[in-house]
């Protein structure tokens, strides 16, 4: 009985964390992005006025119904940085935790910051 009770703790500590949904990460929008990318999403937020570039509209992300995963968790993180848009923050500090399977554009499966993937979440479900 004793060796049951341990594997089950076990088991359910080894347990992969279910991948988050779009209303946890909107909280995560709000506090990080909607300053400049607006409540909407559409780039028109309150610390847009003025910057050149205007800030992307990040409901217009999905090309040919497809969204892109890699380049949304790669540009929010920071790894793009030396891309066109080095004044978008890297978030990537701010993001951390535990990691979740995010299925990616060719089918396989990164882990990925728990918070950094509601965000993706979020972002793919405004889009237009």
């Amino acid at each position: 009985m004793k060796r049951l009770v341990i594997l089950a703790v076990l088991a359910a500590g080894c347990a992969p964390l279910a991948m988050p949904d779009a209303p946890e990460g909107a909280v995560l929008y709000a506090e990080n992005c909607a300053m400049c990318h607006g409540v909407s999403g559409r780039g028109n937020g309150e610390l847009a006025r003025g910057m050149h570039p205007a800030p992307s509209d990040l409901t217009r992300l999905s090309r040919g119904g497809v969204f892109p995963v890699s380049a949304v968790l790669s540009q929010i993180d920071g790894y793009t940085r030396m891309d066109a848009r080095p004044e978008m923050p890297e978030f990537g500090v701010l993001l951390r935790g535990d990691t979740v399977p995010v299925t990616l554009e060719d089918g396989s499966q990164s882990p990925v910051a728990r918070p950094l993937a509601a965000l993706m979440t979020y972002l793919e479900s405004i889009q237009r």
